[in-house]
């Protein structure tokens, strides 16, 4: 690396020699002219001439002063010397001004803005010594730009100040931050004397991310593996829809440790630019995940994961961390595909009143809830299932030979079609009424019974009907009627921007039934509301006060949470 300009930043290439032997065969000059420093007086005058005048007149001639003199500043220069090129390793860093020597690889390093004014606070840095202790590293905004740093490179440094960590979304635990001042000396060590390890990680567990929930205090690493990636399976074929996270500045991806809950990891800006540049480029769709530095934040009352400035983010064989976990995971694959029962969040407990207001509410986000209702009408007069691709769940369409879609994503060259309940159900509670449609799997909880099932048993028992004609509703959702449950629904951002009133059921179960519930749960991908419209179905049946516009059905059940509204914090 060549230095800029009048930029500080040595290389033992210049010499062609190692950067310490070459500081060593400079240490006479630099003695030298350590001395004749010490050895002039403000005015400009010789110390060393003046008190050999005065030394003169003594009887022996000699000059004992001017050889104390000489000797002091020897001892000082050498001791000077000495204190230069002393190694200090991280673990011995503290607070103040040093003139000690640092040899360190640069891990990573980023830019630190305000997050109101946008403003460049500085430059920070992940650095990592030859012990493979980590501190943090600081430029400050007026001498950005000082330094040509690159990322992995191993560097020998002299004169830093001590400064203390910051108490926001530290990125390591050292008490101490290694700021650079204006006389900071930066030379890269293309040979290094010692090894340095490349890299190191902080992981934490999901009930340590839970603990630590918007307390904004340290940045932890996250490994797993993927289960969606922008409400998308994960398939051999699957595709990024990149014009869309650009627009978006970020993507969601579920994700899993071993046998833990499942989780949403928000990856924004340079982090999910850098996920789709890596998605990309593996031959297969990878598995594995690995971000540094997210911040645990409760977004529509869920724990999730959302990545800084400051993340990084690896897959499959990147790195050992990432290599090790999928060495687990290809081993384990029975484990690692089980969705954990356990409590993710709990949802709020609201009724339908409650609800509405919540929906009209300036401030109010994508949110799940747990809303007691009795039905009281399952609205007939149109379809109450549609028939999907049996891969992606996308809604298919009756071609003029067979059933197409337009999902591009799927990469399914034919269609299996198959059932799916998109039913709407009128339901009331004490405070309210309104209207709920009960999307997918959901649909079993309710009747026990695939909708499949209930659209082939239907035509086995009538041969002569053609294959688009509508199946009725089926006893077992009109046997509903009059029945209380409680349901887990979302408010979703159609709920939010006005477009409906009707809300989406995703898990339904009896009131005696425990409470425990994971809006996280993972399950196929539904159709979009777009695919719905594009139909040209017009929604009838009774009236209902908060019954939908015609063609406006739900959005999937399980989309991505749709935060560009949550303010992220940025790290600094």
């Amino acid at each position: 690396m060549e230095p800029k300009g009048n930029s500080p930043i040595l290389t033992d290439r210049n010499t062609n020699k190692n950067i310490v032997a070459s500081s060593a065969t400079s240490r006479p000059s630099r003695k030298s002219t350590a001395s004749s420093a010490a050895m002039m007086k403000p005015n400009g005058k010789s110390v060393v001439s003046s008190t050999t005048s005065a030394a003169a007149m003594k009887p022996n001639g000699k000059s004992a002063v001017s050889s104390a003199v000489l000797m002091k500043s020897n001892a000082s220069t050498a001791l000077s010397s000495a204190q230069a090129d002393q190694v200090m390793f991280f673990r011995d860093v503290s607070f103040g001004p040093h003139e000690a020597v640092l040899r360190f690889r640069l891990i990573h390093f980023w830019e630190a803005q305000n997050p109101n004014t946008k403003t460049l606070i500085g430059q920070e840095m992940l650095l990592i010594d030859e012990e493979g202790t980590v501190i943090q590293g600081f430029v400050p905004a007026g001498r950005v730009g000082t330094y040509e740093l690159v990322s992995g490179s191993v560097y020998k440094m002299n004169n830093f100040f001590g400064s203390r960590n910051k108490a926001q979304y530290r990125v390591s635990d050292h008490i101490a931050t290694v700021t650079f001042p204006w006389n900071t000396k930066l030379f890269v060590l293309d040979d290094p004397p010692v090894p340095f390890l490349e890299d190191s990680f902080r992981f934490h567990s999901y009930a340590e991310f839970q603990a630590n929930c918007d307390r904004k205090v340290d940045l932890y690493d996250y490994v797993g593996h993927m289960k969606l990636v922008n409400g998308q399976t994960i398939t051999e074929h699957a595709v990024l829809d990149e014009v869309d996270i650009a627009e978006k500045r970020h993507l969601c991806v579920h994700v899993k440790t071993h046998d833990g809950p499942v989780m949403k990891l928000y990856l924004w800006d340079k982090a999910a630019s850098d996920f789709c540049e890596k998605f990309k480029s593996y031959g297969s769709t990878p598995s594995v995940l690995l971000v540094t530095t997210v911040n645990p934040k409760r977004l529509g009352g869920t724990l999730a994961l959302t990545s800084m400035a400051s993340s990084r983010v690896f897959m499959d064989t990147d790195v050992q961390p990432s290599r090790d976990y999928l060495g687990w995971l290809s081993s384990n694959s029975d484990i690692a595909n089980k969705i954990n029962a356990k409590v993710v969040t709990k949802p709020e407990t609201a009724t339908i009143e409650e609800l509405f207001s919540y929906i009209k509410h300036e401030t109010a986000k994508v949110a799940w809830f747990e809303c007691t209702a009795t039905i009281d009408d399952v609205i007939q007069g149109s379809a109450w299932y549609y028939i999907s691709c049996g891969g992606c769940n996308s809604k298919a369409f009756k071609g003029s030979t067979s059933l197409v879609f337009n999902n591009k994503k799927c990469g399914k060259s034919t269609v299996t079609g198959v059932a799916q309940y998109l039913t709407r159900i009128s339901v009331y509670d004490k405070s309210e009424q309104a209207v709920f449609v009960i999307l997918g799997d959901a649909g079993k909880e309710l009747t026990g019974k695939h909708a499949s099932e209930f659209v082939a048993s239907y035509f086995e028992s009538n041969e002569g009907v053609e294959a688009d004609h509508c199946v009725p509703v089926p006893q077992a959702l009109l046997d509903t009627i009059r029945q209380t449950y409680k349901f887990l629904v979302k408010v979703s951002d159609h709920n939010l921007s006005g477009k409906t009133q009707t809300i989406t059921v995703t898990k339904i179960f009896p009131t005696e039934a425990p409470r425990l519930v994971s809006p996280l749960e993972e399950r196929a991908v539904p159709p979009t509301s777009d695919d719905f419209l594009k139909t040209g179905s017009q929604e009838s049946g009774p009236s209902r006060d908060f019954e939908d516009s015609p063609g406006d059905r739900v959005r999937k059940a399980d989309e991505s949470l749709e935060s560009d509204e949550a303010k992220r914090s940025k790290s600094g």
